[in-house]
């Protein structure tokens, strides 16, 4: 049970846009921390797609982000869904927006 929780959590992870096709020993230890906090899967799947809808929905102009390159990136709205979980209607939106919705091309 416990490898499941941190393959699904990996999997995810590099499913995601943006991020690296392989993780990190550091990104392993961080899905194994959240997996020890009972931090459910589904919480930090939503979380994926939170950051993900909010990276692409920056203003005009703004400064280009770089690419993802850690798990660690989605610690911050981790910690906000497990303050304050998200509908699951809009999770489930969000995960639609965000799995297939065409990227926009960096200005």
């Amino acid at each position: 049970m416990f490898h499941d929780y941190v393959r699904a959590v990996l999997s995810a992870y590099v499913a995601l846009p943006e991020t690296p096709c392989r993780t990190s020993r550091f990104d392993r230890r961080l899905a194994c921390d959240l997996q020890q906090r009972a931090v459910p899967v589904a919480t930090v799947t939503d979380a994926f797609s939170l950051a993900i809808a909010r990276r692409r929905t920056r203003p005009d102009g703004s400064v280009p982000l770089g690419s993802i390159r850690s798990l660690a990136y989605f610690l911050p709205v981790i910690q906000e869904l497990i303050v304050r979980p998200m509908d699951p209607t809009y999770a489930a939106y969000l995960r639609r927006k965000v799995f297939h919705a065409p990227v926009s091309p960096p200005s």
